[in-house]
């Protein structure tokens, strides 16, 4: 009976999340996969910026609690693979809900072992789209240097473009070999830009969109305007350290804080097996244990909100 209601619950799942991830259609993983560079550039073709800009336009649907997935796989750099992402979620809500049963009653245990899958799942595609994001910020005053160069000597835009997509490394030079591709098959400049913000998702990005749309709008130098946005993105990467640095003592105690209540709940029972389980039958333990648990998440929750700084 448990391992049915087991196999049920994690076949509901796989469906619902499927309906989530998947893409509109196998064109799309086509599409994507031909702008990523997973498929022999013989086989691209002059639909596949046309593909691209048609796939972001339509971003997915907004969740309560889970935000946007499809933005968030896009974001980590994982299309293509929901797939994997979806098997990952269902094997550890199995590991967690399969355990749960022998202590917790079925629909309990499965809807913990969802939760956590999902919370997992989503926790590691921002910890991968975070890592993303600092190394493509660390590697974007380099490549904005590299363009102002080519600009200076005479270089078009798209030559430069395509010249950063060359010589650097990824991320920024996958971002960028996309955006030479959306160019040479015919994109405007200031979509393709803005392609790459959105695909992107992180305000340094978007600060150059929007350079380069005021001085496609409004003329200019475009290379001054490179080299000032440099700086300024190479400014921000300092003040960004620096307040890491002075909040670190902050960020420890709120670790710390949040850890206590947790360590104290485990030494407790060890040192003390029957301390809870000689009350878990009283009415009011329930009601009293679900209290505490709140208070400790809200409380980790305020307390990271307190150290956190973004800039």
């Amino acid at each position: 009976m448990l391992i049915s209601a087991a196999l049920g619950g994690t076949l509901l799942l796989t469906l619902a999340l499927w309906l989530i991830f998947s893409p509109e259609a196998r064109q799309e993983q086509v599409a994507a996969g031909r702008l990523k560079g997973r498929e022999d550039s013989a086989r691209q073709n002059a639909t596949a910026a046309a593909i691209l800009k048609q796939r972001q336009s339509s971003l997915g649907r907004h969740w309560p609690v889970i935000g946007n997935p499809r933005l968030l796989v896009r974001h980590a750099d994982m299309e293509g693979r929901e797939t994997a992402i979806l098997l990952g979620m269902v094997i550890v809500s199995a590991v967690v809900s399969i355990p749960l049963m022998f202590l917790l009653n079925v629909v309990l245990s499965l809807v913990l072992g969802a939760l956590i899958g999902v919370i997992g799942t989503i926790g590691y595609l921002k910890r991968r789209y975070q890592k993303r994001i600092i190394a493509l910020t660390h590697q974007l005053p380099d490549a904005l240097d590299l363009m102002m160069r080519g600009l200076r000597v005479g270089h078009p835009v798209g030559a430069t473009v395509a010249n950063v997509g060359r010589t650097m490394s990824d991320p920024i030079g996958r971002e960028f070999r996309i955006l030479s591709e959306q160019i040479s098959h015919g994109d405007y400049l200031t979509d393709a830009f803005a392609d790459l913000a959105e695909r992107v998702g992180q305000e340094d990005v978007e600060y150059l969109s929007v350079a380069i749309s005021i001085q496609h709008g409004s003329g200019g130098n475009l290379a001054d305007v490179l080299a000032t946005l440099s700086k300024v993105v190479r400014e921000r990467i300092i003040m960004r350290r620096r307040i890491r640095a002075i909040s670190s003592e902050g960020r420890l105690s709120a670790y710390l804080l949040s850890a206590l209540p947790i360590l104290i709940f485990l030494s407790v029972s060890i040192s003390s097996p029957g301390y809870y389980t000689n009350v878990s039958d009283a009415p009011a333990f329930m009601p009293i244990a679900i209290g505490i648990v709140v208070l400790v998440v809200g409380n980790a929750l305020a307390l990271r909100k307190l150290v956190t700084f973004r800039i």
